[in-house]
């Protein structure tokens, strides 16, 4: 892999905004986003369904539909990737950066046995025979614990498990030794046993390469072992940023607090589990004040009134809220209070 430099981002994200036009009206899906990733850092990008996690990295890789209008900054290693041409992007995208989607037998062509997927991509982007491009495709299904990587490397996606599917689309995206991969719900559609096996390989594979890994999920349970910051995102907009550990522990905003207390643990029951109430609010009609005050139950007259910026509420966190850090257990609020800290 090539080196980096460490003293600057290497994806930086500045009033990032996507826009689609649509016959209903403009929907704005991201919404001036301000988001760096650092050198081997790993971020989960968590969220509801809806909440723009995705549609930020397809922007990123240029994967969005007709209809999609970008403005902003998206600079890989200070290159902005939206004023790229398409011929210029395809030689970042697989080489630099690379996509693990979240369904993999859309990433995969049916019709090409996987020896074929896997060696047309090094025969791209890194000009080798086809021999030498083989010999370096099993090589990588070995790495990412294919089993019988001989034997499966000569069939079809169809004649593969979800869960070596999804480790081939790893192995593919890995295969370039990218400083960039952007994980799409990777574990989604695996039972629980395949999903920790995925981790495990992405924290693994990343420790020892120094990639740099986007963990797009909407379950943060999956993360807490996995990330070193996570980006919370609500109706296109980030509304929290914290070290893992800091976050879990104490959130700062109250949907990330609802989030949290909607992941079912195995140390308390199941009534314990509380849902979000309501729905993501109508990204074309959006509510004025606060996006999420409609379902937030600490919610004042100025959260219905004027939109909180994401602002930095403490040393290494940011969050969208008048009235940060709430005790979820008394219903009281505690700290500063980005008024009277003069936000």
């Amino acid at each position: 892999m090539a080196s980096v430099n460490m003293n600057q981002p290497l994806l930086a994200l500045a009033g990032y905004t996507i826009r689609f036009t649509t016959p209903d009206g403009a929907v704005q899906a991201v919404n001036g986003l301000d988001l760096t990733v650092a050198p081997g850092e790993t971020v989960a990008v968590v969220g509801e369904s809806g909440s723009g996690k995705s549609q930020t990295f397809n922007g990123v890789f240029g994967l969005l539909a007709g209809n999609a209008e970008t403005s902003g900054e998206a600079l890989f290693e200070g290159r902005d990737l939206l004023k790229l041409s398409p011929k210029e992007l395809d030689t970042v995208r697989g080489a630099d950066m690379a996509m693990v989607f979240q369904d993999p037998m859309t990433a995969l062509n049916p019709a090409m046995k996987i020896r074929h997927q896997l060696s047309e991509t090094l025969k791209v982007h890194k000009g080798l025979k086809r021999r030498e491009a083989e010999a370096q495709a099993l090589a990588m299904l070995k790495k990412v614990g294919i089993p019988e990587a001989e034997r499966r490397i000569g069939q079809y996606p169809h004649e593969l498990s979800g869960g070596m599917r999804q480790r081939v689309v790893i192995a593919m995206a890995l295969l370039c030794r990218p400083k960039l991969i952007v994980a799409d719900e990777p574990t989604t559609a695996l039972d629980v046993t395949i999903q920790a096996q995925i981790l495990d390989l992405f924290r693994d594979l990343t420790t020892d390469a120094g990639t740099a890994l986007v963990l797009i999920t909407h379950d943060l349970g999956v993360v807490a072992g996995i990330a070193d910051k996570v980006v919370v995102m609500y109706a296109g907009r980030i509304v929290e940023e914290a070290g893992v550990d800091a976050l879990f522990a104490r959130p700062a905003m109250p949907y990330t607090a609802a989030l949290i207390r909607s992941i079912p643990r195995v140390d308390r029951d199941v009534e314990a589990v509380e849902p979000i109430g309501g729905r993501p609010p109508d990204l074309i009609h959006p509510p004025q004040g606060c996006p999420f005050h409609p379902r937030c139950r600490f919610a004042e007259d100025k959260c219905r009134a004027e939109r909180p910026p994401l602002a930095e509420v403490e040393p290494g966190r940011r969050a969208a809220c008048w009235f940060p850090f709430i005790d979820d257990g008394a219903g009281t609020r505690r700290g500063e209070t980005m008024e009277t800290a003069g936000v």
